[in-house]
């Protein structure tokens, strides 16, 4: 389960649920498997930016990214990726940037 933002909840508790029981659309039904692949692949045609590499995958490693530098906790990352290995999690932090270790970082030593 993953927390939801207020501000999307609020957007959520506003939708007219006797048109739809899904999140996106009015639709009665689901989505075929290729709907969102479909809208992303129309939307980089048009867009003026290069996103000629940039998949919806893509946006996974970004979230798993963000939810780090947010809290600094892999465990947190493996648990709104749904991964059941923290290895895994790791796979999608390795292009981070890690600030070098300074001083002020090590332990007291006591003498």
């Amino acid at each position: 389960m993953v927390p939801i933002p207020g501000f999307i909840n609020k957007e959520i508790e506003i939708l007219d649920r006797s048109k739809s029981k899904y999140l996106f659309g009015t639709r009665k039904g689901p989505y075929n498997r290729d709907y969102f692949n479909t809208l992303w692949s129309r939307y980089k045609n048009q867009s003026e930016f290069d996103l000629t590499n940039v998949t919806l995958y893509s946006f996974r490693h970004t979230g798993a990214i963000n939810v780090f530098e947010k809290t600094g906790s892999i465990q947190k990352v493996k648990e709104v990726m749904g991964h059941s290995n923290i290895q895994v999690s790791l796979i999608y932090l390795r292009g981070i940037e890690v600030s070098s270790l300074s001083v002020e970082d090590m332990p007291d030593l006591i003498l």
